[in-house]
């Protein structure tokens, strides 16, 4: 959908292009008004994509083995009747 008015974008190229070309990066209106230059816009771009690319590249809590879960929870059952049967 297109709609009137017109928006600034920074764009950033991707140094490995086997996935990305470029990130585009919308900047918001009140922007200017805060004093925010183009260069520090540029470089915010890039840090953003940077972290971004980075994060998909660690595992998360939910992409942990399933089996690992479980193991957990089979192990502190097993601490709490062990100490049970001790009292």
């Amino acid at each position: 959908m297109v709609k009137g008015g017109s928006k600034r974008v920074v764009v950033v190229d991707s140094p490995d292009r086997r996935f990305f070309e470029q990130a585009i990066f919308i900047v918001r209106s009140n922007a200017a008004e805060e004093g925010v230059t183009a260069r520090e816009l540029v470089e915010e771009a890039r840090r953003v994509a940077r972290e971004y690319a980075a994060g998909s590249r660690r595992r998360t809590r939910r992409e942990v083995n399933p089996l690992v879960y479980t193991l957990m929870g089979g192990a502190i059952i097993g601490l709490v009747w062990a100490i049970a049967a001790l009292l």
